[in-house]
């Protein structure tokens, strides 16, 4: 029954009453009585208890839809409002459901395209500081070690500094345009990224162990892609605000809630914790990244102490049944350019017609 009808038939019950006990052979004594004030009030307070329990049972689904609409996240998709109600109040809850659904699936392509766009801004960026600031430092580089063996003996340490100023400068920028473009997992894969980028960030102040699984189901080029990015940044947040002295990077197998084979990345530390701060940029650059294959991002306490951010990626998403991946990857590694895209997710579909346009 809907909401109208349930308010309009108590409403006109409670006047039918009123009046036949008008019209009826109940009277209302002047002064009135005391016994009949009794009568009155009770029917009264009946009629309005009768009422609001009308109106909660009614308007409870609003309630929750309102409840449900001011927590929802698109960053954590898959929450919905139960379709509860009258008739009115169901088809509002279906509509909200549906309109989520839709913003879900249009937050996700626009940010496939954005991090489309983002990996081939960083791409240029790392090409032109290699090949032009790089290929500059290392003229002047050669330059000033020409100077060196010509300028007098009171002007040779200045000029070594200088050297040593740029040779500095020179690496500088090498290890920027890795960070920027991660060469090294392009060409020898997941794994060799993996151990060469917990090598970059240990540091005298901290130690990076990492275990990486060697019997890893194959994985998707965007999705290896997703899992180095998810490290880099686990990684950075480690180095600059966890006050961490130890973490570990470890990609394992998992066994999926369906039965299925899956990855998971896990990078912990032993630092401060999470505690309550607010998400960063940071975590919701990883979310929007686990979004776009359909992975699930956790970033919680570890155990004793420190962080723990977990990336598992299901059999359905990223990773492949058949032995061959999405894009087309064998399970040797090798990438079959050619082949059909079918199994991609639409959102990444997107983002590659995006940047082809581009």
């Amino acid at each position: 029954m809907s909401l109208f009808r349930r308010i309009f038939l108590l409403n006109a019950a409670g006047l039918t009453v009123a009046t036949a006990l008008l019209l009826g052979p109940v009277t209302v004594s002047t002064p009135i009585l005391p016994g009949e004030v009794l009568v009155v009030v009770a029917g009264l307070a009946v009629l309005l208890v009768v009422n609001a329990l009308v109106l909660r049972i009614g308007l409870a689904p609003l309630q929750r839809l309102g409840r449900a609409m001011a927590t929802a996240d698109l960053l954590h998709p898959g929450a919905r409002a139960p379709v509860t109600g009258p008739a009115e109040v169901a088809g509002l809850i279906t509509t909200y459901n549906t309109m989520l659904d839709r913003l879900e699936t249009e937050r996700a392509t626009s940010s496939a395209r954005a991090l489309s766009a983002q990996e081939g801004e960083r791409r240029r960026i790392s090409q032109e500081l290699h090949d032009e600031v790089g290929q500059t430092l290392t003229a002047v580089l050669l330059q000033l070690k020409r100077v060196a063996d010509q300028v007098p003996g009171e002007l040779r340490e200045e000029v070594r500094q200088a050297q040593e100023a740029t040779r500095g400068s020179l690496d500088e920028i090498r290890r920027i345009a890795r960070r920027l473009r991660p060469g090294v997992l392009e060409e020898l894969g997941l794994h060799s990224a993996l151990r060469s980028l917990a090598a970059e960030f240990t540091t005298h102040g901290l130690s990076v162990r990492h275990h990486l699984d060697g019997d890893l189901p194959p994985l998707t080029e965007e999705t290896e892609l997703v899992v180095y990015r998810v490290a880099q940044e686990g990684l950075t947040n480690t180095a600059r605000h966890a006050g961490a002295d130890r973490a570990e990077l470890c990609l394992r197998r998992v066994v999926d809630v369906d039965g299925g084979d899956g990855v998971e990345l896990l990078v912990r530390d032993n630092g401060k914790g999470p505690g309550r701060l607010r998400e960063g940029a940071g975590i919701s650059g990883m979310r929007e990244r686990a979004l776009l294959i359909g992975a699930a991002l956790s970033v919680g306490a570890g155990p004793g102490s420190g962080t723990d951010v977990r990336l598992r990626i299901s059999t359905e998403t990223g990773v492949s049944k058949t032995g061959v991946s999405k894009t087309g990857a064998s399970k040797t590694g090798a990438s079959t350019t050619g082949a059909p895209k079918t199994g991609v997710p639409p959102q990444l579909r997107a983002a590659t017609a995006f940047e082809g346009d581009r």
